[in-house]
C-alpha cells in the first residue's frame, strides 16, 4: 500500500504546481500536515474494528471541508481571508486538494480501498480496473453494471469488498486484524514497489527544483497580516 512517505511526495508535487506565488515553507508544512492527518485512524484500530481507512479516509470529510471552505471564502467577512488574506485561501484549497487526491484517492486505488462514504454507508470500495480503446470502442472495467439473474434488477460492482467489520487493511500499528501470540512482522514502509520509489524521488526533486528557482526572501514563511 502507499506509505505516508509516498502520500507526502505526491502532495508535494501538487503543492509545487498549485501554490503558485504563495509557495513557501509554511504553506508546504500545512499541506504535509493535512495529508498526514488521516493516518490518525490507524491508531483508532486498537479500539475500533476496521477504523483504519474508515474514520478519516471517508470522502465525506473532503465534501464537508470543501463546503465549509467555499462558504467561508465566498462571504464578505471570511475568517480565513481576514486572517491570512489570499495566501490563506490558496493554501487551504491546495491542502484540501492534496488531502483528497494525494491521500484518499491514492488509498482508494490500493488493496481493499477505503470506506468511501462512511458513516453514511459502511462499505469499503477499491478503485480497480482498466480503461482502454479497442476496435469496438472504449472499454472500462472499473464499474461493472449487470442484471441480477434472480430478480432482474440492476447490480453494480464498483469494487466493494465488505464493511469495516469484515475488512482489515494491514498497517504498522495493527498488522493483523486479531491479536496473536506469534511474533509480529511490524513494518514501516517507505516505498512498496518501484513506482512508489519513483514518486518519492520525483516529489523531492520537484521541491528542490522549486526551492532553487525561488528568491530567498520568498522562501520564508509569510507574516499573518500579509
Amino acid at each position: 500500500m502507499p506509505s505516508s512517505v509516498v502520500h507526502v511526495a505526491f502532495g508535494l508535487l501538487l503543492a509545487v504546481g498549485l501554490l503558485g506565488a504563495h509557495y513557501d515553507r509554511r504553506a508546504l508544512a500545512v499541506v504535509v500536515a493535512v495529508i498526514l492527518f488521516p493516518e490518525i485512524d490507524t491508531i483508532l484500530g486498537w479500539v475500533m474494528a476496521g477504523a483504519h481507512r474508515t474514520v478519516l479516509h471517508t470522502m465525506l470529510t473532503s465534501v464537508a471541508a470543501g463546503g465549509l471552505l467555499y462558504w467561508d471564502t465566498t462571504r464578505s467577512e471570511s475568517w480565513i481571508r481576514g486572517r491570512w488574506g489570499a495566501y490563506g485561501v490558496r493554501v487551504a484549497w491546495v491542502a484540501l486538494f492534496a488531502h483528497t487526491f494525494a491521500h484518499l484517492a491514492l488509498d482508494w486505488a490500493h488493496l481493499d480501498g477505503i470506506n468511501v462514504l462512511w458513516p453514511l454507508v459502511d462499505q469499503f470500495v477499491a478503485l480497480d480496473g482498466e480503461l482502454y480503446i479497442t476496435s469496438e470502442g472504449i472499454v472500462q472495467t472499473f464499474v461493472d453494471i449487470s442484471s441480477d439473474p434472480e430478480t432482474g434488477s440492476p447490480a453494480v460492482d464498483a469494487g466493494q469488498s465488505g464493511d469495516r467489520a469484515a475488512v482489515h487493511v494491514s498497517n504498522p500499528a495493527q498488522p493483523d486484524a486479531e491479536p496473536t501470540d506469534e511474533p509480529v512482522d511490524r513494518r514501516f514502509p517507505i516505498a512498496v514497489g518501484s513506482w512508489q520509489l519513483y514518486l518519492v524521488v520525483t516529489g523531492l526533486f520537484a521541491v528542490g527544483a522549486r526551492w532553487l528557482q525561488t528568491p530567498r526572501d520568498a522562501q520564508l514563511p509569510r507574516d499573518a497580516d500579509e
